[in-house]
């Protein structure tokens, strides 16, 4: 039962036993949720709902697979930040590896422009713009772009920032 669509499985190839999920990776996932969500422009609120929950999440002492487990998404909602619609997302994340709301947003926004965000120059606003204006999806079509001497022509990135772009993209 291997989904194949998110950064880590929970589902050994061989076993249909589920692994463990780490309250590390799930609040890796909606820290990236959130920052999806911001490079598109979406809802602060609701972008940061996802930051407090993973915080929340992260710092936890038990294991949200423990929890899910034995309080199902009662137990989950016990936790700072984490409703309803959080703790759905949990179990759901905990049972097939990852959650319907990531799958449409990463289906519209590859996951490969949090890359972006990466480079010292490139913040969530700069990334959005790059994604919306120029379909810049990742580190390897900004490469393409700078070669191609794109950044000259974005409003908003002046020669400093540039120069730091590029030579951040040449590092790697």
């Amino acid at each position: 039962r291997s989904h194949g669509r998110s950064r880590f499985s929970i589902y050994d190839s061989r076993f249909t036993i589920p692994e463990q999920v780490t309250n590390e990776q799930i609040a890796r996932r909606f820290n990236d949720m959130a920052s999806l969500m911001e490079v598109r422009g979406e809802d602060p609120f609701r972008l940061r709902s996802y930051r407090m929950a993973a915080e929340a999440i992260e710092t936890w002492p038990t294991e949200m697979q423990e929890i899910a487990k034995d309080e199902g998404a009662a137990g989950l909602q016990e936790i700072p930040g984490v409703g309803k619609a959080i703790a759905g997302k949990i179990i759901e994340l905990i049972e097939t590896g990852t959650f319907d709301a990531w799958d449409r947003l990463t289906a519209e926004t590859p996951e490969t422009v949090l890359d972006l965000l990466e480079l010292p120059g490139v913040g969530p606003k700069t990334a959005a713009m790059l994604h919306q204006k120029f379909k810049i999806a990742s580190l390897d079509d900004l490469r393409k772009f700078v070669e191609g001497g794109g950044l000259e022509t974005v409003d908003g990135i002046g020669p400093k920032t540039a120069e730091r772009i590029t030579e951040s993209l040449n590092k790697l």
